[in-house]
């Protein structure tokens, strides 16, 4: 059985270097792109099993690519890594029909990779 296809969305090549690196390690077959624009025609072209992506991107606003995202892609699981702090009600109110769960880019690695396997059934 092929390794599960993650795509990480960040504007930082920081991290998106970091997280190829983890998830690599992990074991998942990961795809990274600088821009929304990059991150769909990767969907196009390679369908992911997980998006991550940030929420604040040059090209573009990160719900406008949240909804693009579901509209050429729907039901790929969305985790949002972002450093904008959302208090829990918003994102209950707001993204919630956008996202499957929301993660601080100051959470430790390993959070991030329990959800990852969390959201993929590993």
């Amino acid at each position: 059985m092929s390794p599960k296809h993650i795509l990480t969305v960040d504007d930082e090549a920081e991290v998106r270097a970091l997280l190829l690196e983890v998830l690599k390690g992990a074991g998942y077959r990961v795809s990274a792109a600088a821009s929304a624009s990059e991150a769909l025609a990767v969907v196009r072209a390679d369908r992911p099993d997980l998006i991550i992506t940030d929420l604040q991107m040059d090209e573009t606003d990160g719900f406008d690519f949240l909804d693009s995202l579901h509209a050429v892609a729907p039901g790929i699981p969305v985790i949002l890594l972002t450093g904008v702090l959302f208090d829990p009600e918003v994102i209950g109110q707001t993204l919630a029909c956008r996202i499957s769960s929301y993660i601080e880019k100051t959470a430790p690695l390993e959070r991030i990779l329990r959800e990852v396997r969390r959201q993929l059934g590993d």
